[in-house]
Formats: C-alpha cells, structure tokens, sequence
C-alpha cells in the first residue's frame, strides 16, 4: 500500500487513488493545505496498484529525440489573451473540431484550482492562461479512460507529475491520447493562495490573472477583480504572491527535489514561455508573448504539423532554447525560511509576512552587484 514517510516523495498526483480498486485511498490536505493520500486500512486488500500507479515511487525511464520550436499563434487576440504564445488553444480547438476532448486547470467558484473537461471553444476561455497554485485531479483521470475507452480523441494538459500520474494509471499506450506538460518552477500551495486573496478583499474574487499583459508579455501583471467592485492590479515583480512563489517559499515538498526535470518528457509536447527568446529568435519577439514548444512524440510532432497553419514558427537549437529556461531540467533550492513561513501564514499579515521573508540582506545586495559586474566584465 501507499504510504507517505516522506512528503518529498509525493507530488499529489491522484494516480494512486484512481489505481485503486477498493476506493480505499482518499486525498486529505495537510496543514500547509498540500493534498497526500490517505488510506483506509479496514478496508485495503493491500493488492500494490497504488504503488504501481505512481510516477515516483515507479518512475519510468523516459528517452526522447527532443526538438525545439519557437512559435506563436497567428490570432493575435488569442495569444494576448494566452501567457506565451496561444499555442495551447490552438491545439485544444483542433482536438475539439476532431469530436474530442481537452483536460486542463480552471478556477472554481471558489477561486481553488481544479483539472475540468471541456467539449466546447466557448469554454477554453476557463483554461487558458496560467494558474499559479497547485490544481486537483480530483477524479479527471478515470474520466480520461473512459473518453479514451469509448474512441474519443483527448488532450490532457498538466504539470509534468500531472502527466506522468495520468500515463502510470492508464498503464497502457492509446494512440488517441494527446499530452502536454509545461515548465514547471513549482506548485505553490492552495492554502496560500487563498490567505493572498484574502489579505486584498474579502469579497468574493469575480476573475484572476496571473499574466495580464496590458504592461506587455516581458513585464506581466497579476490582475483580481473582487465583486465588491474593487479591483486589484500589479505588476508581478511587486506582487506579495508572485514574490513569495519565486522565492521558493510556498512550494510542494517534492517541488525542491523533483524527480520530473528533464529534457525527455513522458509528454507528447512541452509548452511554455520562450524566455531568452532575443538570444535565438528575436524576429518571433513583439513582446505580446512567444511560446516555446519541444516536441518529444511522434504524436506530439503530428499535432504540431495539424495546427501549423495557424502559427508562426521556427525550429530553434533545443540546448540553447533552454540556456533562459533551467526550470526545465533543474529544481529549486528549497529556502531556509520556506517551513518557518507556511507556519505563519495564517497569524500574520499577508504582504509583512512576504516583504520580511523576501527582504534581502546587505551581503547578499553586495554579492548580487559583484556577479552582475563580474558578468558584464568577462561577457
């Protein structure tokens, strides 16, 4: 049976619960407000899917011929309203024209993050842009089966655990399966996101955006209107929760040592923003946001070529695609003050509590300025 002794194993992925056949596992958060299984031990045959069924514990050896795209899409209201590029939303529409199906994360009436499946283009607006707060299977996966039993053709988007659950719990190669995973920094928890939305209003959230692009794709803004009319905008460099989010002290355990990180995906294709974009293709760069795609399937490359009319493109050197992108390959360093601060989340206001844990020090200003000359000098 499944058992969590260390917190840094589990992603929460849910691959474990759906695996089992006696429904005996359930996802209970923690006091971080982080989703761990939990198992009923009356009721468990201890029959070992659960243990089978997850991407950590039975990781798969993932080898791919990995290529790089630079790529944006050519319905410029689509990608100001995409993070990047709009490519995601090119290739949900053409899965959708096909009779099929697209899994991705959306906002709920609480403003929690939770996987849904739409059939319709009315309703990727729910799906596009990013959401930076861990979401919820919940259930998705056996809905994913069943689609897939039944002939429908599915695409699934998620974090790249998110994927690799999905692929360990089906447990077997459906050539009407279309995944996509993304460069992850790591998922913040839910718990924090809610006492940040919080700390600006206690209204009711009418929309999110994590990237508003009114200031521009390269200088994002974070952008919640609250039904008591009151509107919250900043840029995101300045934003308490962005800020806490990059400094790496609201992240999942597993987040710090993730066994994900790669430039071979279990994924069909990979989508996320084309930082360094200037450094490889600055033609593809009006600052309204570019996508970086890598393609790792078959599969994936057969979708690239469906949509490819509708897109800018350019096939760019994988390697130094991800020099500005080591989220891809890399975890982050877990911060010293990450435990300290979840602990208080909840005693202490929001924006102190973030400027104190975010505040740098003299040294480390000093050491900051040295490696930015020292960069300029040996440039």
């Amino acid at each position: 049976m499944i058992k969590i002794f260390d917190k840094s194993k589990c992603s929460g992925c849910h691959a474990c619960a759906m695996a089992c056949p006696k429904s005996c596992i359930s996802m209970e958060r923690d006091d971080e407000g982080f989703l761990y299984p939990n198992v009923d031990l009356d009721r468990c045959i201890d029959c070992g899917l659960c243990e089978r069924a997850c991407p950590i514990i039975s990781k798969n050896i993932v080898s791919s011929d990995t290529k790089a795209y630079a790529a944006i899409n050519k319905n410029e209201k689509i990608r100001l309203q995409s993070s990047s590029g709009g490519i995601f939303t090119a290739i949900a529409e053409q899965v959708i024209a096909n009779g099929g199906v697209f899994f991705g994360a959306a906002f709920d009436e609480g403003f929690d993050v939770k996987h849904i499946c739409v059939d319709n283009v009315e309703d990727l607006t729910k799906l596009r842009g990013s959401k930076y707060v861990q979401s919820t299977i919940g259930d998705t996966y056996k809905q994913v089966k069943s689609f897939l039993d039944n002939g429908t053709e599915v695409y699934f988007t998620g974090t790249p655990c998110q994927i690799e659950g999905l692929l360990k719990y089906l447990n077997k190669k459906y050539d009407n399966l279309l995944t996509s995973d993304l460069i992850c920094h790591g998922v913040p928890s839910p718990k924090v996101w809610q006492e940040y939305l919080q700390s600006k209003s206690s209204s009711k959230v009418r929309s999110a955006s994590f990237r508003n692009k009114s200031f521009g794709w390269g200088n994002y803004s974070v952008l919640i209107s609250f039904e008591d009319t009151l509107e919250y905008k900043s840029l995101a460099k300045d934003d308490k929760y962005i800020k806490a989010f990059l400094s790496d002290l609201c992240l999942r355990h597993s987040c710090y040592n993730c066994v994900f990180k790669s430039k071979n995906r279990a994924s069909d294709l990979t989508l996320a923003d084309f930082w360094g974009i200037n450094n490889v293709a600055p033609e593809l760069n009006d600052n309204k946001g570019t996508s970086l795609v890598l393609i790792h399937t078959e599969n994936g490359k057969e979708m690239l070529e469906r949509i490819s009319s509708g897109l800018v493109i350019k096939a760019v050197d994988v390697d130094l695609a991800l020099l500005n992108n080591p989220s891809a390959v890399k975890s982050v360093e877990k911060s010293k003050k990450r435990n300290s601060f979840m602990q208080k989340i909840e005693s202490e206001n929001f924006d102190k509590l973030v400027e104190k844990y975010t505040k740098r020090t003299l040294l480390q200003k000093v050491k900051s300025k040295l490696k930015r000359t020292l960069k300029k000098v040996f440039k």
